[in-house]
């Protein structure tokens, strides 16, 4: 696993996205990992996603109960 959690960010120019790196590197914590990853909105725009669910077997019927 690379991460766990994902944040992003849009920047409007590369001048921008180096304002924002220079501030995460000021804040960075004295231990743990951050990794910075900067990519072009062509680059993000072709980003796929796949989301599948896990099977799960039908609940059996549940009995009628009749109160009246």
């Amino acid at each position: 696993m690379f991460q766990f959690s994902i944040y992003v960010r849009h920047c409007a120019s590369r001048e921008n996205a180096a304002v924002h790196l220079k501030r995460v590197k000021a804040a960075l914590p004295d231990y743990g990992q951050v990794g910075l990853l900067t990519i072009t909105d062509k680059q993000f725009s072709e980003i796929e996603l796949f989301f599948k669910k896990k099977e799960v077997a039908p609940n059996a019927p549940g009995q009628q109960l009749e109160l009246f």
